[in-house]
């Protein structure tokens, strides 16, 4: 690719020092709202739940069963 001729030159101090100041800056962007809980997560909470009821029903119903009995 042909250089493109600028109508500036780049001029270097012949004495002294050259320094350039990069100063880095903070970007401040809009902050990014995160789930406490996953989708996963609360789904297996909600199985293990229904799970943990369903024993204390079985429970129940065969305690009911000895005492009838």
């Amino acid at each position: 690719m042909p250089e493109v001729k600028s109508m500036f030159r780049e001029v270097l101090p012949k004495q002294g020092q050259l320094s350039m100041e990069d100063v880095p800056t903070m970007v401040l962007c809009k902050p990014k709202l995160m789930p406490l809980k996953s989708v996963t997560l609360e789904k297996l909470e909600k199985m293990q739940l229904e799970a943990q009821e369903a024993i204390k029903q079985q429970d129940l119903a065969l305690k009911e069963q000895q005492e009838t009995q």
